[in-house]
């Protein structure tokens, strides 16, 4: 009875990791300077086209009585 407990447990634990996807990287993967400089390029760009937000004050008015 304990054998197949444990194998229904170590089936149950191989079926979830096997459905968590890899988020790995091979270690021979390097981006290359064009993709880089690219990168920086478009990142660059769009840091200019933002252009700061500027409230306007509005003064409140005394009424004179």
């Amino acid at each position: 009875m304990k054998r197949i407990c444990l194998a229904l447990i170590a089936a149950a634990l191989a079926g979830t990791a096997s459905s968590i996807p890899a988020h790995a990287v091979p270690p021979t993967a390097t981006p290359s300077p064009g993709y880089e400089a690219r990168l920086q390029e478009q990142r660059a760009a769009s840091r200019a086209v933002v252009a700061p937000v500027i409230k306007s004050r509005r003064v409140k008015r005394m009424r004179a009585h």
